[in-house]
């Protein structure tokens, strides 16, 4: 257990929050819009064996003194932590990943969402999903399109499930299925240890980096820079080398390497760059 208590002035300096701290829907839109904005998506510390830790002395130092970025867990926990703060009902949920896999698939339970009780609706919320990340909460309304400050999500019932889908270039698209059993710090543990050190996970093995500005999205996997600008324009660009891949993540994606020499060692070494 620990003994920090959560320094919500922190946070929203961290993320650029001027408005409102009142438990409101408009205060949980502007959290979730300037979250992604904020903090970046990232893999860096499993991809070079650091533990990642969700306790929240750990997540505030990391995430909000030291300015780093995080993936799921990181993200929603903090998020969590500052809706609880303001007096919201928030708990977790967790997801089986469907993007880039069959709509059949039957994957783990490996990514973290939350559910958000206001004003006797019910809301999900996700500031951690990499390139195609939320950047407004969504109302649990099976079939409804919502639009966000980038692209349009529908939330789709399926027997047992939930389906979050994407509007992407004319296609609705999964990103992953849920149900609405509560999970735990157990839960998000177990699956952050496997993530984390597990030698099948690929956040061991490729450099994953995501955040969305208002008029565009960058996202990275592997040496391949996506930029997606708000209309469907796309623009790709494949990083050759270690220096311009970590200077990218530096300087367009305000990712901090901890150990910039191990890191770049690390891409050659996964033959992500040239070596």
């Amino acid at each position: 257990m620990t003994d920090a208590v959560f320094d919500i002035d922190a946070y929203f300096a961290r993320i650029g929050h001027t408005g409102g701290s009142d438990a409101s829907l408009a205060t949980l839109q502007a959290l979730h819009r300037l979250h992604p904005q904020a903090i970046p998506f990232e893999n860096v510390d499993p991809f070079l064996g650091q533990p990642v830790q969700l306790d929240l002395a750990s997540l505030q130092k990391k995430i909000i003194a030291d300015r780093r970025g995080g993936y799921c867990f990181e993200h929603n926990l903090i998020l969590m932590h500052a809706l609880k703060a303001l007096g919201l009902e928030v708990s977790g949920l967790a997801a089986r990943v469907l993007w880039g896999q069959p709509e059949d698939a039957v994957t783990a339970r490996s990514h973290m969402l939350l559910r958000v009780e206001l004003g006797g609706r019910t809301h999900i919320a996700d500031v951690g999903f990499g390139g195609m990340t939320l950047t407004a909460p969504l109302l649990l309304e099976p079939g409804l399109e919502q639009q966000t400050p980038h692209e349009t999500y529908r939330i789709v019932e399926t027997g047992d499930h939930f389906r979050l889908q994407a509007n992407v270039g004319s296609d609705w698209r999964t990103l992953y299925r849920f149900d609405m059993q509560q999970q735990y710090e157990i839960d998000y543990s177990v699956a952050n240890y496997f993530l984390s050190t597990h030698p099948t996970s690929h956040f061991l093995s490729t450099i994953v980096a995501a955040r969305a500005l208002p008029d565009r999205r960058y996202a990275l996997r592997g040496n391949r820079l996506s930029i997606h600008h708000l209309g469907g324009r796309t623009e790709q660009k494949e990083l050759t080398t270690a220096v311009e891949l970590t200077e990218t993540l530096e300087h367009l994606l305000e990712i901090i390497i901890p150990d910039r020499a191990a890191f770049e060692a690390k891409l050659r070494q996964k033959k992500i760059v040239e070596t």
